[in-house]
């Protein structure tokens, strides 16, 4: 042993053989806690919905594979809404077609505003209505159209920020601008009508409800990564306060309120988009009754068994 022996040059010398001491950096390798980087934050679609028009005339279906605006959460760089999960704003016109391609990732729409586009997935052509909820499995071969008349907004969720870690995300074009595809039938797997949904919310008593989208041919989460559900709130009701080391991203349906989320009041309305990262304690209040879509990324972390929830924190 060296007389002159010392810490320093213990980790210097560790240094030159591409070692560190875990010691030194246990607190932020093990936190106490979870501890994303993502802050709360709201998207007001009165405020982007212009700029998404303006997208539109602006860059055609040839110059962009496809026309998303991303909502970037102001603490991160793309593509994190939140630490694991990202939201976009996506515009389609009648007569257009967004290319076919497919990719690792998997993606949900959440219709926001019109009617009579399509997405076709792996074969299926799916019809899109507002409030319909439509399912991209991963590596599936998809292209959107726009047969109807005026502009076509969805809620576009994807884990891309997953792949930031696990570097397997990328993506393939098909030969053709459009996948060859067939009518869905009514009750294929990929779509979900906002009335049903409805319908299972307003079955259950009380000024507040949750129900979860169930995959219709697999009863669980609607993929591997993203779960999805939906929540009530009648005017002058709250939610209960919880908080989740999933993080989660929510668009206002109907409704108007605010959200707490630790020391942030997040104030959304019909149109809104915001987001509630991981372990931090929320809960909505209504001024008016108000109907919230989420998506999250509890079927990852229940998966890694690294799910917990608390329905009361402080």
């Amino acid at each position: 042993m060296i007389a002159t022996d010392s810490l320093a040059r213990l980790f210097a010398e560790a240094a030159v053989e591409g070692a560190q001491p875990l010691w030194t950096m246990m607190d932020a390798m093990v936190p106490p806690r979870p501890q994303p980087k993502a802050v709360p934050h709201v998207w007001r679609y009165e405020a982007l919905r212009p700029l998404l028009g303006r997208a539109g005339t602006l860059v055609g279906t040839q110059d962009a594979e496809r026309r998303v605006l991303m909502l970037i959460n102001p603490a991160l760089a793309p593509p994190h809404t939140t630490d694991t999960l990202f939201a976009g704003l996506q515009l389609i016109l009648p007569g257009e077609v967004a290319p076919a391609h497919r990719h690792v990732a998997f993606a949900l729409r959440f219709i926001i505003e019109g009617d009579a586009a399509y997405t076709a997935v792996g074969g299926e052509k799916v019809t899109m209505r507002r409030g319909d909820l439509v399912l991209t499995p991963s590596w599936e071969y998809h292209d959107h159209g726009h047969e109807g008349e005026g502009p076509m907004v969805w809620l576009d969720g994807l884990d891309l920020p997953v792949y930031q870690f696990f570097p397997a995300n990328f993506a393939q074009p098909y030969s053709e601008e459009r996948f060859p595809s067939v009518e869905a039938a009514s009750d294929t797997h990929l779509r979900y009508c906002w009335a049903d949904m409805e319908a299972r919310l307003q079955a259950e008593d009380g000024p507040y409800s949750f129900a979860e989208y169930e995959h219709k041919q697999t009863g669980g989460p609607v993929s591997r990564v993203i779960g999805a559900a939906a929540e009530r709130i009648v005017g002058g009701g709250s939610s209960p306060t919880r908080r989740e080391t999933a993080g989660i991203v929510y668009h206002v349906y109907k409704g108007r309120g605010f959200t707490v989320a630790g020391d942030a009041r997040l104030e959304w309305e019909k149109g809104d988009t915001f987001c509630i990262p991981s372990w931090m304690p929320y809960r909505h209040e209504a001024a008016k009754d108000t109907y919230l879509f989420r998506y999250d990324d509890r079927p990852v972390l229940e998966a890694i068994g690294a799910y917990r929830r608390e329905a009361s924190a402080s």
